[in-house]
């Protein structure tokens, strides 16, 4: 079953307990202590406390005022017969049944899902990240690449490489020297795509906020101040050194208009002469009250903007040019523009149109809970509920039994055809949790389920990431499988949706696709019951609506009514050059049709209407007097109707079959 499947059943099945739980709701906080556990009611050997009774009231925290002995009565009777049909379904043994099984274990996993979350570590994030976003960071970076898998001494001088680097850079180098010669990260140096060349940052990151980097970078960046420069920050690309260049107020999202004149394609002094004096004239204008969408238009050299005066998408700090972010931070209010500013694209004026600043920690947190959920920040707060999971539980492990793994695991297992030689015992204990004990066997089979073909890696590097995701599996299930006794409000929920499915699947096969299905019943049904479906009485009537009130047409029209001619050659007639007349008969009862009600229902009757530029004609053939419906006629109501019917015979059998009683005695007592 796909999670959309099951989301939009989990939404039908809602409403259907929703309503069962609206029958109760009512009764609110209302158990009194001393006969909380005394028996209301027995259905068959199914014993109901008041607790029982008035617990899914509870659920609701509904206040209510003193009740009246009938309304309780109501109330035990609608959920004595919503206990009657879950144990005739439990008696049918539908519980059993794999299509039941699947999707109640569909709904209980949906349920599951924010108690296998670290709450704590999830709130926590939320809240970095929102402090994060209310600054823009400016950065540049020198990266040292070592692969994820790579063996230790590779790690080890990846590492040394850039703490010599950080050193140097701390002896009073230039960060953007050490970038351009050292630094690994292709986009630092100019290269040639696409048949141009393109510029390198030197190392140059320009602005960025929460989410735009990996979590490791960012947080890495965030932990420092302008002008500091970090220690080693290890990435699944390799070493970063990072240096902030400013960190300032979000900009937020930005939406602009902008003049561009590009730099020469050769950068001859006297090219550039003429861009930047270029640049100052279209300022100029800008200074004497043009329209800046007029300067855009004349001047731009970003064609696709400027016919529409220049204007860019919105954009945040990290989707433009760090000189275009800083620009805008030093214009105060929308409708200001820029001083001429030149970048390593060419000269620039830009005028802010609008500024969406970061909203309130409120506002923006279900779209940063979003972003955390299905950012890397997912990877900490699963490693959280592990570690969380291991010291309730009292994990404990024998690494040692891995080291049969980095002997018997082959490179096969890049291609996906790995199997379990026979001369590998796997009897060893890997790891406990809580009362289970994980074997080396688990793991073994566990691999040989998980393998994929990919790149061919260090084994001991894809033994030990294999068995920490086979370890983070282990421990999520089996916490998973405590919830119904660490979570009683958890085991109640998914009992419900157990019943609901239960009562749903029964009810539907005795009495909703049986009141369809089932057409001699129905029509039987409605025989027995059809003076409750009468026609009030009715009106044979002709409608002519003409487009204009030309006497002529509609003299030919009444004549041709008194002549008795057919509607259909009325039509033919009166729209031979035109299409001015429409006509409608039909059976009409009072309330349908105000021209048809302002007219006389007696046979033969003639009414004439002018309003809106029209003329109506109203004609009455015949008056009916009141009749049964023909089944076609109300099969919709009748079918609900049935159905009522075969329920109230149903429960009816179910009380028979399951002897009910009820202390009325209970009823008068809860107050």
């Amino acid at each position: 079953m796909t999670t959309k499947l099951i989301a939009r059943k989990m939404t039908a099945l809602r409403k259907v307990i929703a309503l069962i739980m609206a029958l109760f709701f009512i009764l609110g906080n209302v158990a009194a202590q001393d006969i909380s556990k005394e028996i209301i009611a027995e259905i068959g050997s199914e014993k109901i406390t008041v607790e029982d009774f008035l617990k899914v009231y509870r659920k609701n925290n509904a206040q209510t005022d003193k009740l009246e002995l009938k309304s309780l009565q109501e109330y035990l009777d609608l959920y004595i017969n919503f206990r009657l049909k879950v144990l005739e379904a439990e008696d049918t043994g539908l519980q059993n049944e794999q299509s039941f099984k699947d999707e109640l274990q569909g709904y209980r996993e949906q349920l599951a899902k924010p108690y296998l979350v670290d709450e704590e570590a999830t709130e926590r994030l939320i809240k970095e990240a929102y402090d994060r976003s209310l600054e823009d960071i400016r950065a540049s970076h020198l990266l040292i690449r070592v692969e994820k898998q790579a063996l230790p001494e590779d790690t080890l001088k990846a590492w040394n490489k850039t703490m010599d680097l950080y050193k140097r850079v701390k002896a009073g180098e230039k960060f953007e020297d050490l970038a351009l010669e050292f630094s690994e990260d292709q986009s630092v140096r100019d290269r040639e795509a696409a048949g141009r060349i393109m510029q390198g940052n030197k190392g140059d990151l320009g602005y960025f906020s929460a989410f735009d980097m990996i979590y490791a970078f960012e947080s890495g960046a965030y932990a420092l101040q302008k002008g500091d420069v970090s220690m080693p920050i290890r990435s699944e690309y390799g070493y970063h050194l990072i240096y902030i260049t400013d960190r300032k107020p979000a900009m937020g999202k930005a939406l602009i208009a902008h003049i561009l004149l590009l730099n020469p394609s050769e950068d001859k002094a006297k090219d550039s002469a003429v861009q930047k004096e270029k640049i100052n004239e279209a300022y100029n204008k800008l200074l004497a009250g043009e329209p800046f969408e007029d300067v855009a238009r004349t001047y731009s050299d970003d064609r696709s903007t400027a016919d529409k005066g220049g204007v860019l998408q919105w954009f945040g700090s990290n989707r433009m040019i760090p000189d275009f972010i800083y620009q805008i931070s030093l214009i105060k209010e929308p409708g200001e523009f820029s001083k001429p500013f030149h970048s390593h694209i060419g000269w620039h004026i830009i005028k802010l149109l609008e500024l969406n600043k970061p909203g309130s920690f409120e506002d923006s947190y279900a779209e940063i809970k979003d972003n955390v959920q299905k950012n890397e920040r997912s990877v900490i707060i699963k490693q959280s509920l592990v570690k969380r999971i291991k010291n309730e539980y009292g994990f404990k492990e024998n690494p040692k039994s891995l080291e049969t793994f980095y002997q018997n695991v082959t490179d096969s297992v890049f291609s996906g055809s790995w199997s379990i030689p026979r001369k590998m015992s796997l009897k060893k204990e890997l790891f406990t949790i809580g009362q289970q004990s994980v074997l080396q066997q688990d793991f073994a089979d566990y691999i040989v389920k998980n393998q994929r073909r990919g790149t061919k890696e260090n084994i001991r590097f894809y033994v030990d990431e294999a068995y920490k995701k086979f370890v983070e599996t282990v421990l999520l299930d089996y916490e998973d499988k405590q919830l119904e006794n660490k979570y009683p409000e958890f085991k109640a929920l998914v009992n419900e949706y157990r019943d609901g499915i239960l009562l749903f699947e029964l009810t539907d096969k005795k009495i909703w696709s049986r009141a369809v299905q089932d057409t001699i019943g129905l029509a039987e049904f409605h025989k027995q019951h059809e003076n409750d479906y009468i026609w009030g009485e009715r009106a044979d009537a002709s409608v002519y609506t003409l487009t204009d009130t030309d006497n002529k047409k509609i003299d030919l029209i009444l004549q041709m009514i008194a002549s008795k001619v057919p509607n259909n050659e009325i039509l033919d007639t009166i729209n031979i050059d035109t299409q001015g007349l429409t006509i409608k008969r039909s059976l009409f009862q009072k309330g349908e049709n105000e021209d048809v009600d302002a007219t006389s229902w007696e046979k033969g009757t003639i009414n004439k209407i002018e309003k809106d530029n029209q003329t109506i004609l109203v004609f009455i053939h015949n008056v009916l007097e009141p009749t049964p419906k023909k089944l076609n006629e109300v099969r919709g109501l009748v079918t609900a109707d049935y159905q009522n019917y075969l329920e109230k015979e149903w429960i009816q059998e179910l009380r028979a079959k399951f002897p009910v009683k009820v202390n009325n005695e209970l009823l008068t007592q809860i107050k």
